[in-house]
């Protein structure tokens, strides 16, 4: 990709090439992350995300990790099942799309507060695009959080994710953040690695002032 000439050309290449539209045709009502680590997504969502702002949750599904005591102007979810996203009770509407398809995000210019992307980074095939449309629509200095541990969807996920480790994975996303226009990219480890936990990082940055 043009944006990212030092990685491999195959970098963003997945084992199941077929349509991202079939692999998620099916609801999945599950967490992907444990009791702890959804706890930490939440917690980091309370210090970054405005009270009465709106907010994008990209690639969500049937449950957003936000604080639920925290009331927000609109909590607007996009994602690739409609079923999962008529579920989630925290979202005021939502709307479906492929990403990997079409990066252009029907919101218009800076009209949102903040947006998370959680557990999902690892499946963008164009991530800088759509990291692009975030700063669009983002009011500057608004924040995206984005959120990862050690599990995906092997066959969805991309090459180049598989490829390294979770330390590395961070250095990627800051990457990704930084060519797409973000200021003040910071990453954090929020759950350390060990026995019976799920990991978990996160790697913020800020729209353009």
């Amino acid at each position: 990709m043009e944006d990212v000439p030092e990685l491999p050309p195959d970098a963003f290449l997945k084992a199941d090439s077929s349509p991202d539209e079939i692999f998620y045709a099916a609801p999945r009502f599950v967490t992907h992350i444990d009791g702890a680590a959804i706890a930490a997504v939440s917690a980091l969502y309370r210090g970054l995300f405005p009270t009465g702002g709106v907010i994008l949750d990209l690639m969500s599904s049937w449950i957003s990790h936000l604080p639920r005591d925290v009331v927000y102007a609109e909590v607007i979810g996009h994602g690739m099942n409609a079923a999962e996203l008529a579920a989630n009770r925290q979202l005021s509407r939502s709307f479906v799309q492929d990403l990997n398809v079409d990066p252009v995000l029907p919101l218009a210019d800076a009209s949102v507060d903040a947006a998370a992307i959680c557990v999902s980074i690892q499946y963008l095939q164009n991530p800088i695009a759509v990291l692009r449309e975030l700063a669009r629509i983002l009011k500057p200095g608004g924040p995206v959080a984005i959120s990862f541990s050690n599990r995906c969807f092997p066959t969805k996920a991309v090459a180049i994710w598989q490829a390294l480790d979770d330390e590395a994975h961070a250095k990627l996303v800051e990457l990704y953040l930084a060519r797409a226009g973000f200021a003040s990219i910071e990453a954090q480890r929020l759950i350390p690695p060990a026995r019976g936990y799920d990991p978990l990082w996160a790697v913020i940055g800020r729209a353009q002032h």
